[in-house]
């Protein structure tokens, strides 16, 4: 994994140290001092990989956002519509269950 790729604050190790990344192109080591770390070279990261969001979804809060979504979707459609994006409204639902 290269450097851009991690994010601050993350450990990595590099030629047998451990770091940890301080800005775009530098990052201190674990025993004191900072070093500018090369784009091309790749590193090994020892933390495991943040997970984005808050974790799994909830069926209920998916349906509520989902309606609400739904109902300004069909205020914006105009009648022509209305059938078509209730047919995709039911494609969802049956798609989650």
């Amino acid at each position: 994994m290269k450097l851009q790729h991690l994010p601050l604050g993350a450990r990595f190790e590099y030629e047998g140290v451990v770091y940890v990344k301080t800005g775009p192109l530098t990052a201190s080591s674990e025993a004191g001092g900072q070093r500018i770390i090369p784009r091309h070279v790749m590193l090994r990261p020892l933390d495991p990989p943040a997970t984005e969001g808050k974790g799994r979804l909830e069926a209920p809060l998916v349906c509520k956002a989902f309606n609400a979504f739904f109902e300004t979707c069909n205020r914006l459609v105009g009648e022509a519509g209305h059938a078509e994006l209730e047919q995709a409204r039911q494609r969802f639902l049956k798609a989650i269950d």
